[in-house]
């Protein structure tokens, strides 16, 4: 009875399966082998690869077409910079006089800013060029009867020397030369470029920016104008700020230049103020010549009187013009401007240098508005798209 009893439950047992039998065991991809880090490493990177490729492959592009890229930029900055000139006297004569007018003004003023300096420079470069002789006439007595005890002999060997240089290098000067004759060229070519750009972007810029936008996808118009207009009006601060601050260093250095007897002050605050549209170097590196102009003609105690003013000048800009002017239109922070201006003038030299800046205070505006539409409501982004592109301006009356 037993044994019968017995059978059905070892029938039954031996007729269940294991769960490993059911529930068959999951496959394991190579991909999950991988720790959650180095999985989240490797994708920023090969997507910043692909971000230094592309702007690796933009600046060989800017580089092979320099010639208009260079005049392109500067016609923005002028555009920014006269803008409002311009759409004030728009207000009382056609747009494009009006565009004429403020750009015949600023042409009158720089010829004539540089036609003074050249006169200046021309009537104290006698006196300067005596006063250098005099100096290295000192130097050379120093140096013979100094702790050094360099005797005349030496010292014109060392002056043959430099003269040998020079005459086995004339070939490399002589094609110096030419290279200076085609860069010559070029830059006529680029201010050509720049005039008639600057034109017409004052005439017709809003309208050329139109057209552009219509080339894009449609969700893409909204969100790109919105940045772009936040991008123009921090360049448009940029620019005036900027002109501001370079002024008054050069109105600085070159007052406090002339009040020591510095000789060619005035050409000397020209190279500051020019200079100084390079933020935080630009300024300290011309003033640095300021200060060599007045060793040389003035003696040390004034070229460190020179160095003073340079120094002082610098510190107001840094702590007062700047944060006034710029506030928070230009937030950038100073280390990302040093490297810009580094990373600039290593790519384009002076030209990137004077790019930099504006460049990565234009990008940072506009990716912080691109950025900060992800996180507005999807309803009215959806309005904002399909509503239609902002009005050209109307038609000029000349």
């Amino acid at each position: 009875m037993s044994s019968h009893a017995a059978a059905p439950r070892t029938a039954k047992s031996a007729g269940t399966t294991s769960p490993a039998a059911t529930y068959p065991a999951a496959e394991v991809t190579p991909g999950a082998l991988v720790p959650p880090g180095v999985r989240v490493a490797s994708e920023w990177a090969w997507r910043l690869g692909v971000i230094a490729l592309g702007l690796y492959g933009l600046s060989l592009l800017v580089r092979e077409f320099s010639n208009i890229f260079v005049p392109l930029v500067i016609a923005l900055l002028l555009s920014a910079l006269l803008s409002p000139l311009v759409d004030r006297l728009a207000r009382v004569i056609p747009r494009g006089l009006a565009a004429l007018a403020a750009m015949l003004a600023t042409l009158i003023f720089v010829v004539g800013l540089f036609t003074l300096v050249g006169q200046q420079a021309s009537s104290g470069f006698p006196d300067l060029r005596d006063q250098a002789v005099a100096g290295l006439d000192e130097v050379r007595t120093w140096l013979r009867t100094g702790p050094l005890h360099i005797n005349a002999d030496t010292l014109a060997g060392y002056v043959n020397q430099a003269e040998d240089a020079a005459s086995a290098n004339q070939s490399s000067l002589v094609s110096g030369a030419l290279g200076l004759a085609s860069t010559a060229t070029h830059l006529a070519e680029g201010f050509f470029i720049a005039l008639f750009a600057t034109f017409f972007f004052l005439f017709s810029g809003r309208r050329i920016w139109a057209w552009l936008l219509r080339i894009l996808p449609k969700r893409a118009q909204h969100p790109l104008d919105d940045a772009a207009r936040s991008g123009w009006v921090t360049l448009s601060y940029y620019v005036r700020a900027t002109l501001i601050v370079a002024m008054i260093d050069g109105i600085g250095i070159g007052v406090g230049a002339a009040l020591l007897g510095v000789p060619l002050a005035l050409p000397l605050g020209v190279l500051v103020f020019l200079g100084a549209f390079i933020p935080i170097v630009g300024a300290l590196i011309t003033g640095v010549l300021a200060v060599l102009v007045a060793l040389v003609a003035n003696g040390p105690v004034i070229a460190l009187a020179v160095l003073g003013v340079v120094l002082l000048v610098q510190q107001v800009e840094s702590h007062v013009l700047q944060p006034f002017l710029l506030g928070k239109a230009v937030n950038v922070h100073p280390l990302a401007v040093i490297l810009a201006i580094a990373t600039g003038a290593t790519v384009a030299g002076i030209v990137g240098a004077l790019f930099a800046v504006p460049v990565v205070a234009v990008a940072n505006t506009m990716i912080s508005s691109l950025a900060g539409r992800r996180g507005a409501d999807p309803g009215e982004q959806i309005a904002e798209e399909d509503a239609p592109l902002a009005p050209d301006e109307p038609p000029p009356t000349d």
